[in-house]
């Protein structure tokens, strides 16, 4: 074994060795109960996960090796670790058909995929897969965006918006939840953009579609008219 295989051995083994310390066999049951299934989940509370990561360094190497094991927490820390400038389109791909809980999506976008230079580029592509969890990286990733940026080019916006609405009409569960998380960032950015959305399902309050109701009504309470 050369010195850097050892060293990635090293590490990778007192993370885990740090993962079982903090396990906790009641938030692993209740994520279980919940419907969040991992191989193997030690029920680490994020707090706890990010002080593991403050212990190591932001690493390509370690990253990537923490990415490929089946363990809530390392698929967690692997994001936290992932220098930005070594992680390329295409690794991005490579991770995000990966991910397969919706905590994982949530959390990757959160926390690397959001600072990713191509992101704007990649949350798009990501959001016209027909993959569910891409999908969802992709409105995730753009809600994140639309956090720190704001306002949109024109075109971009609306096909966003309509990107959107149509995947919270007719998507699965992780991609309604993830398109209505885009469409709440969208709302908060401004009084205009609330407005925006508002005229665009105003009409769907009595709606015989439920998920037109629903979206009217997570809308309206978004702006307060509920």
């Amino acid at each position: 074994m050369n010195p850097s295989d050892d060293k990635l051995h090293l590490q990778l083994k007192e993370i885990k060795t740090q993962l079982r310390l903090s396990m906790n066999g009641a938030v692993s049951q209740s994520m279980r109960e919940k419907g969040l299934c991992y191989k193997l989940n030690f029920g680490v509370e994020l707090p706890r996960i990010k002080q593991i990561a403050s212990l190591f360094p932001k690493e390509h190497d370690l990253a990537q090796a923490l990415w490929k094991e089946e363990i809530r927490e390392c698929k967690i820390l692997a994001a936290l670790l992932q220098p930005v400038e070594s992680f390329y389109p295409e690794i991005a791909d490579i991770w995000v058909e990966r991910i397969n809980t919706p905590e994982i999506a949530e959390l990757t976008s959160m926390n690397l995929f959001q600072y990713l230079p191509y992101a704007p580029a990649k949350s798009l592509q990501w959001i016209s897969s027909e993959a569910p969890y891409i999908q969802a990286c992709g409105f995730l990733t753009a809600a994140r965006l639309l956090m720190k940026k704001g306002d949109l080019e024109e075109r971009v916006e609306n096909e966003l918006l309509d990107q959107a609405i149509t995947a919270f009409l007719s998507g699965p569960h992780v991609v309604r939840n993830a398109s209505l998380a885009l469409l709440r960032r969208y709302m908060q950015h401004s009084q205009q953009h609330a407005f925006t959305l508002c005229r665009r399902v105003e009409g769907w309050k009595e709606s015989s579609v439920e998920a037109e109701q629903l979206l009217y009504h997570a809308v309206a309470a978004e702006v307060g008219h509920e």
